[in-house]
């Protein structure tokens, strides 16, 4: 059967993974509420399509950081690609390479930074968790910039792993012929079973909870790479983010696996955006399945979007080829959408194209 939108591969995945391996990429935090929001509030978004103009030639090109990517769909850090193809990181590197887009690097991916850039050219962002022992941050900061990466993620939610029962149940652990390949030279890259989730527990044996944001000035004296952070939610986070020194913000829920109960991130990323003033370039990350959703997301003031779960879906389905159609899925979808809606580049998407839910009801233009 052909795969005709993005949706579609979760269940291809559910059917080739073993449970625990589709559950840790498939479940959320708790009642997983937010997990279900990130993808339906999309549909409280609609579009005031503009007609009769000319969308014979659409450009989608943009720039992140001064870097020309093909379109503004990248790929979101996920961690141990491997539990879904043998290839795991290797594909999903030539596959966003290929599409001339960023593909982000996980701290606990099963390939290492250096195996990452020896699959040849490419524009890579690091996610970055920060640990205990800080030697580790730098080593690992070092090596990224070392390995050609181009800036750092800095995840900000995660002090504690969030309580996902399907972990809990399944006793999710890193399977034992797989490691976590960044850190296996310092006695970090296994991870214990354990009574609960054996990711819950390495995360409270080496995650550091008492980071702030004076971590974020401290890491910007070890590197020059430009810092994204990655998890806030909020105007108050926004404007100290920016005060931190960042060079741009990423709106995640981390994919509604940390605090079950905040909003899906299309509903915080208005605010997030009014509160940048601009400063600094903001994107969303968390529910994107559709090319209409990446228009939401843009005409609400986002620069780019990040997907996630769709990268290791595909890649459990078809590998390097799987995560290749979906970028190539969502482009074309995002192109249709453009054109539908009038849009010739991304500096014509406006907000005057969507009507959100929580819009005051439009007056109608007095005569």
């Amino acid at each position: 059967m052909e795969i005709t939108n993005v949706s579609e591969y979760e269940a291809i995945a559910k059917e080739k993974l073993p449970k625990m391996v589709f559950d840790y990429y498939a479940s959320g935090a708790e009642d997983q509420w937010t997990l279900n929001q990130n993808r339906q509030a999309f549909s409280r978004i609609l579009f005031r399509p503009r007609i009769l103009i000319d969308v014979s030639k659409i450009d989608m090109t943009t720039t992140v950081l001064g870097f020309k990517i093909s379109m503004p769909i990248m790929i979101a850090p996920t961690a141990m690609q491997k539990m879904a193809h043998p290839e795991g990181e290797y594909a999903t590197a030539r596959a966003a390479s290929a599409a001339g887009t960023i593909m982000t690097l996980s701290s606990w991916a099963t390939s290492s930074v250096e195996e990452v850039a020896s699959t040849g050219p490419g524009i890579r962002f690091f996610q970055l968790y920060v640990y205990k022992d800080r030697h580790v941050v730098a080593q690992l900061v070092r090596r990224a910039e070392r390995a050609g990466f181009k800036a750092i993620a800095l995840t900000v939610d995660t002090p504690r792993l969030g309580r996902r029962e399907a972990d809990i149940k399944n006793r999710f652990v890193l399977p034992p012929f797989l490691s976590l390949k960044n850190f296996e030279g310092l006695d970090m890259g296994k991870m214990d079973q354990a009574n609960d989730s054996g990711l819950a527990s390495y995360v409270a044996g080496q995650i550091d909870r008492s980071l702030s944001w004076k971590d974020v000035k401290w890491l910007q004296t070890i590197t020059d790479l430009p810092i994204f952070v990655k998890g806030v939610i909020t105007a108050e986070d926004a404007r100290l983010a920016i005060q931190a020194g960042a060079a741009g913000i990423i709106v995640s829920n981390h994919g509604a696996r940390q605090l079950d109960y905040v909003p899906a991130t299309i509903m915080a990323l208005e605010e997030v955006v009014k509160a940048a003033q601009g400063r600094v370039p903001v994107f969303l990350d968390g529910g994107v399945r559709r090319g209409t959703d990446v228009f939401k997301a843009l005409a609400l003031g986002a620069s780019g979007i990040f997907i996630g779960r769709p990268v290791v879906f595909s890649l459990a389905a078809e590998g390097e080829a799987g995560v290749r159609k979906v970028l190539q899925m969502l482009r074309e979808e995002f192109e249709l959408t453009m054109a539908l809606s009038g849009c010739r580049s991304l500096k014509e998407i406006t907000r005057d194209h969507i009507v959100a839910e929580w819009d005051r009801p439009r007056l109608p233009p007095r005569l």
